[in-house]
């Protein structure tokens, strides 16, 4: 092989040749990006620079090799390398890609406002669609670098005399997952949850922080992460409390005696959600829901631009309506009441006389 030292060195120049290009282009570029400010862009210097970096020398490269005076099996081989590498490149390339296509559609949303349905879903349906998308690609990649070995393909063309009963077993072993990636196809076309959503899962309350092609991440109240199956938001029910729009009712209980006035409640209740940055400024209402024996029902309902300020909102009018009625309404709370006959009142008194003789 030293022999042949002066071709390896057309090769190793032809490498820098092709860095050197590379740094060139990506200097210029990042000065015009800078001047320009454009998404697209940052996002094409972000994402491309790694592959690129593969496939410029491996560009320049190529027609070296018609220039190189090596052995066939040699020049064979170091073109099978050649091969793998491009397909390699160019596979890193198309999903570099995707993440710049990525990058743009979610760039016109803003899901930091409190209104962001939209951003939600369309960032929902971009991320479980590009992971379908990097899945097949890398099949699709492997695939092609097998088939630049001639054994293989031999080897793919007596498993294809098979393809039925092997069709059989792949089938039957890989249903779950078949049904596990369609599950998750299906969650990005139909959207019962999105991406920081609010659900109720397994008597939880949490927000979707991340959607894979087998697995949900919902991160509860308490910041643990509860960890669902895909499917379970196919085949199970579960609360999502955001679906169509953040806003929320908050409702406040209180049991409170008979002569408690209504009226008083609901001017403090008005007064409590004006002077709170939690409440909407939507609902706000006083209603008597229930009477039993003893005590009155009484909902308070208010409204809140999302669930955390609704959950807020509620403990704070829970908490000043009963230091109110403690304050000013002391006859308001709940008191257990008895009746003496006046008869059985008297058989008692003259009893007690006769004892006090005796």
């Amino acid at each position: 092989m030293l022999a042949y030292w002066k071709e390896f060195l057309w090769v190793a120049a032809a490498v820098l040749v092709g860095l050197g290009v590379h740094s060139l282009a990506f200097g210029i570029a990042r000065h015009v990006v800078k001047r320009t400010d454009s998404v697209l862009g940052r996002s094409i210097l972000k994402h491309s620079r790694g592959p690129s970096r593969l496939i410029v020398p491996l560009v320049i490269v190529n027609p070296v090799f018609e220039l190189l005076e090596l052995p066939s099996g040699t020049l064979l081989f170091l073109r099978q390398i050649f091969s793998i590498f491009l397909i390699g490149a160019v596979v890193w390339m198309i999903i570099k890609i995707v993440y710049v296509f990525e990058d743009v559609i979610l760039g016109q949303f803003r899901s930091d406002v409190v209104d962001n349905l939209r951003a939600r879903r369309i960032e929902t349906q971009i991320r479980i669609l590009k992971k379908v998308f990097i899945i097949a690609l890398g099949i699709l990649g492997l695939a092609s670098v097998l088939m630049t070995f001639d054994r293989v393909r031999h080897l793919g063309a007596s498993i294809l005399t098979s393809a039925g009963i092997l069709g059989i077993i792949v089938g039957l072993a890989a249903q779950r997952s078949i049904a596990t990636l369609l599950a998750g196809i299906q969650i990005a076309i139909t959207q019962p949850i999105r991406y920081d959503d609010v659900v109720i899962v397994e008597n939880e309350w949490g927000r979707i922080e991340e959607i894979t092609l087998t697995y949900v991440v919902v991160r509860i109240w308490d910041l643990r992460r509860l960890i669902v199956p895909i499917t379970y938001f196919i085949e199970k029910p579960f609360e999502n409390w955001t679906r169509t729009s953040a806003h929320l009712l908050g409702t406040v209980f209180l049991h409170v005696d008979y002569s408690t006035p209504i009226q008083a409640i609901r001017e403090e209740l008005q007064r409590i959600v004006e002077n709170s940055k939690k409440w909407d400024g939507r609902v706000c209402g006083i209603q008597v829901t229930n009477a039993t024996e003893r005590t009155i029902e009484v909902r308070a309902l208010t409204s809140a631009a999302d669930s955390s300020s609704a959950w807020d909102l509620r403990c704070e009018v829970r908490e000043k309506l009963i230091r109110f009625l403690q304050e000013n309404i002391p006859g308001a709370l709940p008191k257990l009441r008895a009746e003496i006959k006046e008869q059985e009142s008297r058989g008692r008194d003259s009893e007690q006389e006769k004892g006090n003789a005796l």
